[in-house]
C-alpha cells in the first residue's frame, strides 16, 4: 500500500498553543482590536454548496462563534442576517464585507437581543430582508465570572437570563409562523451545562436552561417538519473571554488544561453549525454536540 504523502494535521498543534496576553476590553469587546486574533475561518474555510438558497438569521454573527458561522453559511450558499450591539459596528461591517464577498446577501441588524420588542422586530426585519427565512442559529450570549455568589447582583442575573434564555423564546416564537417544513433551529449550550465552574454560577444555570428548551422545542415543532438541536462549545477563544468572561489569572492558559491542551478557535465550530443546518443532518433532532476539546459533555 503506498504511504500517504500528505501529513495529517495534528489537533495538539493546528491552532494557537501559546499563552493568551491578558489585554481585557470592555464588554462587549472588538474582535478587531484583539491579539492574537480569534481564527473564524476567514482565511480557511472553503463552502460546498451545502446550504444553497437558504436564508440564515444569526445572532451573536459579529464576532468569535457567531461569525465563524456567518462565514461559514455565506461560503455554503446561504443569505445571511447577522445580529450584534450597536457597540460592535465594526466587526460586524468587516463580515457583512465577508458574505458579500462569497456572493452572498448580508443584513445587519444591530440592537439588544433582551428587550423582547427589540427580538420581535429582528425577526421579522431578517425574514423581509431576506424574503424569508429557514436556520435560526442562535449564539449570542453573556458571561461574566463572578468568584462568589454574594458579589453577583441580581442586575447581572436578570441580564445573563435575558440574553442566554429569554431572548430564544422571544426569537422563535416570532420566527415559528415564519419558518416552512426543513427549517433548523440551533441554540448554543455549553460545556459549562454539564461540567460547571465555580465562578460562572448564573451562566452554567442559562447554559442548562438552553438544552432544556432545545429538547422540549424539538419535540414540539418536529410535527411542522423543523428540527431543533444545540452545539455545546468548551473553552473558545473570542471576546467574550477578554471582557469578563474569565477571571483575570486564568487568561493566559485559557483552555490548556483540556485533553487537547489548547483552547478552541470559532473556525472549529463551524463545520457543526453548517451540518445541523444542512438535510444532511435530516434524522437528528433534540440532541446536543459537543466541541470540547476532550471535556466531554456525558
Amino acid at each position: 500500500m503506498e504511504k500517504r504523502k500528505d501529513k495529517l494535521p495534528n489537533p495538539l498543534d493546528q491552532h494557537y498553543t501559546g499563552k493568551y496576553p491578558l489585554k481585557k476590553q470592555e464588554a462587549p469587546g472588538i474582535q478587531a482590536d484583539m491579539q492574537p486574533a480569534p481564527d473564524c475561518g476567514e482565511e480557511s474555510y472553503e463552502g460546498h454548496g451545502r446550504l444553497e438558497g437558504r436564508k440564515a438569521l444569526i445572532t451573536g454573527g459579529d464576532s468569535g462563534i457567531g461569525r465563524a458561522v456567518a462565514i461559514a453559511y455565506a461560503r455554503e450558499g446561504a443569505d445571511v442576517a447577522i445580529n450584534y450591539l450597536p457597540a460592535e459596528q465594526k466587526d460586524a461591517e468587516e463580515v457583512a464585507k465577508l458574505i458579500r464577498e462569497a456572493g452572498r446577501k448580508a443584513v445587519l441588524i444591530p440592537g439588544d437581543i433582551s428587550d423582547e420588542d427589540f427580538c420581535k422586530q429582528m425577526v421579522q426585519e431578517a425574514n423581509k430582508q431576506l424574503d424569508g427565512l429557514d436556520i435560526l442559529a442562535l449564539i449570542a450570549g453573556k458571561q461574566v465570572a463572578i468568584s462568589n455568589i454574594e458579589d453577583l447582583d441580581t442586575d447581572q442575573l436578570r441580564k445573563t437570563f435575558e440574553i442566554n434564555v429569554f431572548s430564544l423564546f422571544w426569537i422563535v416564537k416570532e420566527a415559528l409562523p415564519l419558518l416552512p417544513p426543513g427549517a433548523t433551529i440551533i441554540t448554543t449550550a455549553s460545556i459549562q451545562a454539564y461540567q460547571p465552574g465555580k465562578e460562572l454560577l448564573d451562566y452554567a444555570a442559562t447554559k442548562s436552561a438552553i438544552i432544556a428548551f432545545t429538547r422540549a422545542l424539538a419535540k414540539q415543532v418536529a410535527s411542522k417538519g423543523i428540527r431543533a438541536n444545540a452545539v455545546a462549545p468548551g473553552p473558545f477563544w473570542s471576546a467574550l473571554q477578554i471582557t469578563g468572561g474569565q477571571l483575570d489569572e486564568k487568561i493566559p492558559e485559557f483552555g490548556q488544561n483540556t485533553p487537547l491542551k489548547r483552547a478552541g478557535q470559532p473556525v472549529e465550530l463551524a463545520g457543526v453549525y453548517v451540518l445541523l443546518a444542512s438535510p444532511e443532518s435530516s434524522y437528528t433532532t433534540a440532541e446536543v454536540y459537543g466541541v470540547t476539546g476532550g471535556n466531554h459533555t456525558a
